[in-house]
């Protein structure tokens, strides 16, 4: 059984930064993709950002590109957002995500969710 607990959330004003990290337990092998997704109020969930840890490719929805990095510390099995120049509209829970049997960058097939962690951004 796959956990992800999220943490680093909180609020932040428009043009800050804040780090979200997921810590991973349970057994997730090297064909696993791990995720961030988010969903703001009366909207859809909608995935963030992608990384593929047997190589480190990523992918990313097109509003985060140049502002969040996503990265993995294999050793400490935790997964990263580094949000940078956060908008309002980056207002939202973010959830942490793993997919198994990962054959290619995408959003679909994320099986194990994280509980959320929340981030407000102000203007």
């Amino acid at each position: 059984q796959v956990q992800l607990v999220e943490s680093g959330g909180g609020s932040v004003q428009a043009g800050g930064s804040l780090r979200l990290s997921c810590a991973a337990s349970g057994y997730i092998d090297r064909w696993y993709c791990m995720g961030w997704f988010r969903q703001a109020p009366g909207k859809e969930r909608e995935g963030v950002a992608v990384i593929w840890p047997r190589d480190g490719s990523t992918y990313y929805v097109d509003s985060v590109k140049g502002r969040f990095t996503i990265s993995q510390d294999n050793a400490k099995n935790t997964l990263y957002l580094q949000m940078n120049s956060a908008k309002p509209e980056d207002t939202a829970m973010y959830y942490c995500a793993a997919r198994p049997r990962c054959y290619s960058l995408s959003f679909a097939g994320f099986e194990h969710w994280g509980q959320g962690t929340q981030v407000t951004v102000s203007s």
